[in-house]
C-alpha cells in the first residue's frame, strides 16, 4: 500500500520544527549536565571540608567516651556543634558497634541499621560515593579514619541539586514547547507566503488546463500575477517561467488558429476553382450526348450536330486543361512547402532576365517593354526553370493588370551581397485593400471572382514559395502610377 502523500508545506514544517527541536534537546542536555557537573563539584568541596571537621569532632570526643566508660556514637560527636541542616555523620570505633545521624532543623535523625550498610557498601573500595539511603534520600559521602581507628563517614544532602536540576529540566520542558509552538506558527506563516507563488502558479495552470485547446478559437488570457511572479525569487522564477510557456503557447495557438482559417480559405477556393471547370466539363457533356440522342441512331449524326459536338470536345478539352494547370499548381505549391522541388545549379540572372523579358513581349505588343541589366553575368546557386517561372509570373502579372501603351521595366542590380530583380510599371497601382494579401493562395487583384484576368491566385503565391526556397524575399510598393515588385536572392559564390 502506497503512503499518503505529504505536502510541501507538511515536510517543510516537519523538517523545520523536527531539526530545531534536536538542536534544542542536545542543548538542554548539555545545559543539564554542565550545571550538574557544577554543583557536584562544589558539592564535593563542602564535603571534603566537613569530613576534615567531622574526623576532628570525632577525635575530641573519643578521651570523653574513654574516661566514662561509654561507646562513641555519631550524637556524641555533634553535641555542642554548630552543623548545618542535612549534615549526615556516621562513626565506627574499632571493634564497636557503628551509628549514625543526619542533622534536621528539629534535632537529628538517626541512621537505621539497613542506612548503615547501605553507607558501608558503598563506600567500600571507594573514599567518595553516592548513596541513596531509604530513609533520607540521595546524599554524596565520604569516608575517613581517625589515629585511633575510628571510622568516620560524612555526608552532604544531593536534594538541592535535583531540586535546581529538576526546575531546570522544567524551565527548558516548557520554554522549548513554548518555543516549538511558536516556531511552529511563524514557520506555517513564512512557508504559506513563500509558497504562495506556487499556489498561484498552480492554480494559472489548472484554469488553462480546463480550457478547450484543441478546437475553436483560443487564446489564452490565464496569467500568473506580476506580484507573484517576481523573477528575483526562487519561486517567481516559477511564476515567470509559467507565463512565458502560456505566451509561447498563447501565440502558436494564435498561429494554429491562422493556419486553420488560412487551410480553411485555401479548401475553399481550391473547391471553387475546380468546381467550375468539372461544372463546364459535365455541361457540354451533357450537350454532346443530348445532340447525339436526337439524331436517329441509325443515321450518320447531322453537320450541325458534328459541329455543337466538336465545339463541346473544344471547351471540354480547354476546361480540362486549365484544371490540369490548376492541379499542377496546387502540387507545385505542396511540394515547395516540402522543400522538394528545387533542383540547383548556377544560374546566371541576367541571361534568365533577358530571356523572361524575350518570351513576354510577344504575349502583349501593346505593351512598352524595358530591359535594365549589367553587361556581366549575375551568378548564383538556384533553380533556373523555377527561377524563370518568378519573373514570367511577374511578367504576366504586370501585363495583365494594366492598360495598354502601359511600361514594364525588368530590371537586375547587385546590391551588398544580393541579387536584385524588380518588376515596375507606370500602370493604375494596387488597390491598398488587397496589397497585404497579394501573396496568398487565390488572391487576385479584384475581389470578385469573375475571373475577368483569368488567372487562379496561385501565380504570386508560387513566386513566393519559389524565392523564399532560395533563401530570398519578395516584396511589393504601389502607388498609382508606381508599381514595382522586388525580388532579393543571395549571391552564390563562384569558387
Amino acid at each position: 500500500m502506497f503512503a499518503r502523500p505529504v505536502s510541501l508545506q507538511a515536510r517543510l514544517m516537519a523538517a523545520v520544527i523536527g531539526f530545531v527541536s534536536l538542536i534544542l534537546v542536545i542543548v538542554a542536555i548539555i545545559t543539564s549536565a554542565t550545571l550538574g557537573k557544577t554543583l557536584e563539584d562544589r558539592l564535593q568541596e563542602q564535603l571534603a571540608g566537613y569530613s576534615a571537621v567531622a574526623a576532628r569532632w570525632v577525635t575530641d570526643a573519643e578521651p570523653v567516651t574513654a574516661v566514662t566508660g561509654t561507646t562513641l556514637t555519631a550524637e556524641q560527636a555533634l553535641a555542642g556543634k554548630r552543623v548545618p541542616a542535612g549534615l549526615l555523620l556516621a562513626v565506627q570505633p574499632a571493634a564497636q558497634a557503628a551509628s549514625g545521624v543526619i542533622v534536621t532543623a528539629s534535632g537529628g535523625q538517626a541512621l537505621t541499621d539497613r542506612d548503615l550498610f547501605d553507607l558501608k557498601e558503598a563506600l567500600r573500595g571507594a573514599g567518595t560515593a553516592t548513596v541513596s539511603l531509604r530513609t533520607a534520600g540521595s546524599y554524596l559521602v565520604s569516608i575517613a579514619q581517625t589515629e585511633s581507628g575510628t571510622v568516620v563517614v560524612t555526608g552532604l544532602s544531593r536534594a538541592e541539586i535535583q531540586r535546581t536540576l529538576g526546575a531546570l529540566f522544567t524551565v527548558i520542558a516548557l520554554a522549548t514547547l513554548g518555543g516549538l509552538l511558536l516556531l511552529a506558527l511563524t514557520t506555517a506563516l513564512t512557508i504559506s507566503m513563500g509558497l504562495r507563488p506556487l499556489r498561484a502558479v498552480a492554480a494559472t495552470a489548472t484554469r488553462v488546463a480546463g480550457r478547450p485547446l484543441d478546437r475553436g478559437e483560443v487564446s489564452i488570457t490565464e496569467r500568473v500575477p506580476d506580484y507573484e511572479a517576481d523573477p528575483r525569487t526562487e519561486v517567481g522564477r516559477v511564476g515567470v517561467a509559467l507565463n512565458t510557456l502560456l505566451d509561447h503557447v498563447d501565440s502558436s495557438l494564435a498561429a494554429r488558429q491562422r493556419n486553420e482559417e488560412r487551410m480553411r480559405r485555401f479548401v475553399a477556393d481550391a473547391s471553387h476553382e475546380l468546381r467550375t471547370p468539372l461544372a463546364s466539363i459535365r455541361g457540354y457533356s451533357e450537350l454532346s450526348l443530348r445532340a447525339l440522342r436526337q439524331d436517329d441512331a441509325t443515321a450518320p449524326p447531322s453537320p450541325q450536330t458534328m459541329q455543337d459536338t466538336t465545339s463541346a470536345l473544344e471547351r471540354i478539352q480547354a476546361q480540362s486543361l486549365r484544371m490540369t494547370r490548376l492541379v499542377e499548381d496546387l502540387l507545385l505549391l505542396a511540394r515547395l512547402d516540402e522543400g522538394r522541388e528545387l533542383l540547383r545549379s548556377e544560374v546566371d540572372l541576367t541571361q534568365l532576365a533577358v530571356e523572361a523579358l524575350t518570351d513576354a513581349q510577344p504575349t502583349a505588343p501593346e505593351h512598352v517593354w524595358e530591359l535594365d541589366v549589367p553587361g556581366d553575368p549575375v551568378l548564383l546557386s538556384g533553380d533556373a526553370g523555377r527561377l524563370h517561372q518568378v519573373l514570367a509570373n511577374l511578367l504576366a502579372n504586370a501585363r495583365t493588370h494594366t492598360p495598354t501603351g502601359t511600361t514594364i521595366t525588368l530590371s537586375l542590380a547587385v546590391e551588398g551581397g544580393d541579387a536584385v530583380l524588380r518588376v515596375h510599371d507606370d500602370g493604375p497601382g494596387i488597390d491598398p485593400d488587397v496589397r497585404d494579401e497579394m501573396f496568398a493562395r487565390f488572391a487576385r487583384g479584384d475581389a470578385s471572382r469573375a475571373r475577368r484576368t483569368g488567372g487562379t491566385g496561385l501565380g504570386l503565391a508560387i513566386a513566393k514559395a519559389i524565392v523564399e526556397g532560395h533563401g530570398g524575399t519578395i516584396e511589393v510598393a504601389s502607388t498609382p502610377g508606381d508599381t514595382t515588385f522586388t525580388v532579393r536572392l543571395p549571391l552564390a559564390s563562384t569558387q
